[in-house]
């Protein structure tokens, strides 16, 4: 299953990477505020659920563009969970920080996930039980004990002022603690980074399942760990997650607990 995961994003990014190099002509829509989705976001997309369909016709699909395919909830066997192009606003705006994720949720365990980078050729796998890899090479996240030395990742989607005005206090608490916070606009990328010790930790409210179901894998299977605002495990269902080295992300939730 994670070789064909790979192949699907492979072929997704093929698709990407095409529309590179002549942004002018990618036809874009708003689907909310600042959020985009692109016709290359559809095909990329349509690349993946035909790979993996054709593979596994039995199974169920939740895509961002395309919604849910076949019987997808907490029982079902097998889900795909699928973002073809996370960071679809850094790519029409030709910024190189943008992926393909994919996952696969078993019975509602996430058991395997790709993110893969198709600008800097970067593959990160993950597989349940049997640790995170970067192009074949096992990672780990960075051993860290206090907050104070940490580089972050974050994110923020546009929402109600009120929204934006508890972004911006997360951002100063964190901010006064720590190395730097870092918002470069992809969920999956900023997970990978964890996971693969060049962020020490993430945080971000309001995410959808494909915007984290494969790289919080990544943090966990790396020696990290992901979790929701408390502390709690139920961010799939939430959106609102944050994840680090075991100690960063301690410190973390400290900080952030009442904001969940």
């Amino acid at each position: 299953m994670l070789n064909t995961a790979v192949k699907a994003a492979r072929r997704a990014a093929a698709v990407i990477n095409r529309a590179s190099f002549d942004l002018d002509r990618v036809s874009f829509a708003e689907k909310n505020p600042n959020d985009f989705v692109t016709d290359v976001d559809r095909a990329a997309e349509e690349a993946v659920i035909e790979v993996l369909q054709k593979a596994y016709p039995s199974h169920a699909f939740l895509g961002e563009e395309s919604g849910t395919t076949g019987n997808v909830n907490d029982e079902s066997e097998f889900v795909w969970i699928i973002d073809p192009l996370d960071g679809t606003t850094n790519f029409i705006h030709g910024f190189p920080q943008y992926a393909v994720s994919i996952a696969l949720q078993q019975r509602g365990v996430i058991t395997l996930g790709v993110v893969y980078d198709p600008v800097r050729n970067e593959l990160f796998t993950a597989e349940k039980g049997a640790g995170a890899f970067l192009n074949d090479k096992r990672i780990r996240v960075r051993k860290l004990d206090r907050i104070a030395g940490a580089l972050l990742g974050t994110g923020y989607k546009n929402g109600s002022p009120k929204a934006l005005e508890e972004y911006l206090k997360m951002y100063g608490i964190m901010a006064e603690r720590c190395h730097g916070v870092r918002r470069a606009g992809s969920a999956a990328l900023d997970l990978a980074y964890v996971a693969s010790g060049r962020l020490d930790g993430y945080y971000e409210k309001s995410l959808q399942p494909w915007d984290i179901a494969a790289g919080t894998l990544l943090v966990t299977e790396a020696g990290g760990i992901a979790g929701e605002f408390n502390g709690e495990s139920d961010y799939m269902r939430t959106g609102h997650v944050i994840a680090g080295s075991p100690r960063v992300f301690g410190q973390m939730v400290g900080l952030l607990a009442e904001f969940s």
